[in-house]
């Protein structure tokens, strides 16, 4: 948190646990987009000086950390699991736009020049019209609408297109077969499954992106769905791509040449840092976002005091800066549930939340915000 140096302001008052679900229909009805980019590099980039490899790594990390105000974006390698390619760029954003506006950043940079985008997967996020019978607790419909990536070490990502035959049966036959799928995922709790829907916007009908630090359980778990009714119905899976999660800098020295990520021992730290915005666009009372290592920030100004703290309600992934603030509190309550957190602390204080959420450093250097935290290696 950080002292703005501006007058209290409230934006509003916390309401009673029922206030918080009023516009919750609204917010439901609101989609990510989710692009998966995959590159190979041209081999000419290899036989370059070591010199002019270095600053072409350097000149693409900082153009990629300048889309941090706008989407979520996540590096993976791919060297040693594929041979058609090679580094993963996974974005999130609000809108396609920013998708485009990075694609052009990218091709304008010296290495944009030798990276080859091999694959492209456009999708949204969207509620499913299968029921998760059996669940916990209700977050499962709210989950699909949000994409939050875990630091899993391993992500596994492939188009899906279902058979004709499929759509012919009734919405209630499909719902039965489902239920055994559904059954089988649960089996694997150490894998976690992403869908996002490309009907009409892409060349296939799904995208899944599945999460885990464990290879062998997302194997298995492939090879039991197998004998699942709904694998009849499936017309294509594939390709399937086996991406390691790493640190930006650390995905372009996979590529090659000399490294430019500063090395870090099993038990370092290092401060990474990202600028949010000017200080006179952040006003008592406001909230802004911003995509730290990728995850999303959310920024409040209370009285003059910024605090930073993860924008994902620890339930059902709900964006808090969309949520009702109580300034005299210093409390927020996510818009999709009664879940009240601290803002000084990511403490859970209230309602169905049980975990907090974590906070984040602010600094505010000649008038800009940065919002930093010390993230493990």
């Amino acid at each position: 948190m950080l002292m703005a140096g501006r007058s209290p302001t409230n934006r509003q008052s916390a309401t009673p646990p029922n206030g918080a679900h009023e516009n919750r229909g609204k917010q439901l009805a609101r989609r990510q987009y989710v692009r998966f980019a995959f590159y190979k590099v041209d081999p000419v980039w290899r036989r370059l000086n070591a010199a002019e490899q270095s600053a072409q790594k350097q000149e693409l990390t900082e153009v990629l950390r300048t889309f941090n105000r706008r989407m979520l974006l996540r590096p993976y390698s791919l060297m040693g699991t594929r041979a058609d390619a090679e580094l993963l760029l996974w974005q999130i954003a609000e809108s396609p736009v920013p998708f485009r506006e990075l694609a052009t950043a990218i091709s304008s940079t010296r290495m944009g020049g030798y990276l080859n985008m091999v694959y492209s997967y456009f999708s949204q996020t969207k509620r499913s019209i299968y029921e998760i019978r059996g669940a916990a607790d209700a977050t499962t419909e709210e989950e699909r609408l949000v994409i939050d990536p875990t630091e899993a070490k391993y992500l596994f990502v492939y188009p899906f297109i279902k058979t004709r035959d499929w759509y012919q049966m009734s919405l209630h036959a499909r719902q039965g077969i489902m239920d055994e799928h559904i059954e089988v995922g649960r089996n694997y709790p150490s894998v976690r499954l992403n869908t996002t829907y490309s009907f009409g916007i892409d060349d296939y009908e799904f995208i899944v992106a599945f999460e885990t630090d464990e290879p062998s359980d997302f194997l298995d778990l492939v090879q039991e769905l197998r004998e699942t009714e709904s694998s009849r119905y499936t017309l294509q899976d594939t390709p399937l791509f086996t991406c390691i999660n790493m640190r930006l800098e650390e995905t372009l020295d996979a590529l090659g040449g000399p490294p430019i990520a500063q090395p870090l021992s099993l038990d370092e730290t290092h401060e990474a840092w990202v600028e949010a915005c000017p200080l006179d666009e952040l006003a008592p009372g406001e909230t802004k976002t911003v995509f730290l290592e990728g995850k999303m920030v959310g920024l409040f100004n209370i009285g003059g005091t910024i605090y930073a703290l993860n924008n994902r309600c620890t339930h059902a992934r709900g964006p808090l800066t969309e949520g009702t603030i109580n300034a005299e509190e210093c409390t927020v309550v996510c818009p999709w549930h009664y879940g009240k957190f601290d803002l000084k602390t990511g403490t859970a204080l209230d309602g169905v939340v049980r975990k907090p959420v974590e906070t984040y450093q602010v600094e505010v250097r000649d008038g800009m915000v940065y919002v930093g935290t010390r993230v493990l290696a």
